[in-house]
């Protein structure tokens, strides 16, 4: 289902994307569609991301660390 809406925007921006609309062989509501779609897009797979990368830092990293060895034990003689 699709739902009419109303934007202003200034007079001559509107002609620069009839002109745009024009040249793509589309429409002023298809390309704001478009863009939409797109930022909404962009913006869902940032989150994703952002969520996977918070999990992970949760989770933590196995960095196979082993502590150095103590001083005496580097100097035993």
């Amino acid at each position: 289902m699709k739902t009419n809406i109303t934007l202003k925007i200034d007079s001559d921006l509107l002609r620069q994307a009839r002109v745009l609309a024009a040249e793509e062989g589309s429409s002023i509501s298809a390309l704001v569609t478009l863009h939409l779609e797109q930022a909404v897009r962009e913006r869902k797979g940032y989150a994703k991301a952002r969520r996977r990368a918070l999990a992970r830092l949760r989770k933590g990293f196995d960095l196979q660390w082993t502590p150095p060895a103590s001083r005496d034990q580097l100097h035993e003689r």
